[in-house]
């Protein structure tokens, strides 16, 4: 069976992040965070759509904690699995959340109102592999690719400097964040 390129990636990507000890999660994620908050994008943004990280995926907790004391709106995604989209939705506290299918947490629709695309200022959107040119290959759901499309505020990724790659194939539809920050460096795109 021929295994897509992206596809591909995508499994190589997993089994280099399972392989990246507790400690060093810890410590990477740290730095990605701090090296966060000194950035301008960050610091002017009221409101915020954040992902609820799991691991290997940057820790989220400690921003969106980081987010609540500076008086952010922290806004967290909710998934439509029927018709493949996201919605944000505000939180206050983590009890806002449930888990849902894949042990991902989500906001608790009856605790949380809706956040509007135009009302979020600074979008983190994940991923399992990027470029230096803000090509992202997500998990393969398509969610942010189709909530990006309707999106016009600022993105940033949040990355290990593992999950930065030479290359993958780009599609004509995909649209690259503005920013990656790694355990490494600041990687702004034009």
């Amino acid at each position: 069976m021929h295994l897509s390129e992206k596809n591909l990636i995508r499994k190589e990507m997993k089994e280099s992040l399972a392989l990246l000890s507790k400690p060093n999660y810890e410590h990477y994620s740290y730095i990605i965070a701090n090296t966060l908050y000194k950035d301008e994008d960050w610091q002017k943004a009221n409101v915020i759509g954040i992902t609820i990280s799991k691991e290997p995926e940057v820790d989220t907790y400690q921003i969106i904690q980081k987010a609540w004391e500076e008086g952010k709106v922290v806004a967290a995604p909710k998934c439509n699995p029927k018709t493949k989209t996201l919605s944000f939705r505000k939180i206050t506290e983590f009890s806002q959340l449930e888990s849902v299918f894949y042990g991902l947490l989500e906001p608790i629709i009856e605790q949380t109102i809706e956040v509007k695309p135009e009302d979020i200022e600074l979008l983190f959107v994940p991923g399992l592999a990027y470029t230096r040119q803000g090509f992202r290959l997500g998990f393969g759901g398509g969610y942010y690719d189709r909530y990006l499309t309707k999106y016009n505020g600022k993105t940033i990724s949040l990355a290990f400097n593992l999950q930065v790659i030479p290359q993958f194939s780009i599609e004509k539809h995909d649209i690259p964040v503005s920013k990656i920050i790694t355990n490494d460096e600041v990687i702004k795109i034009k």
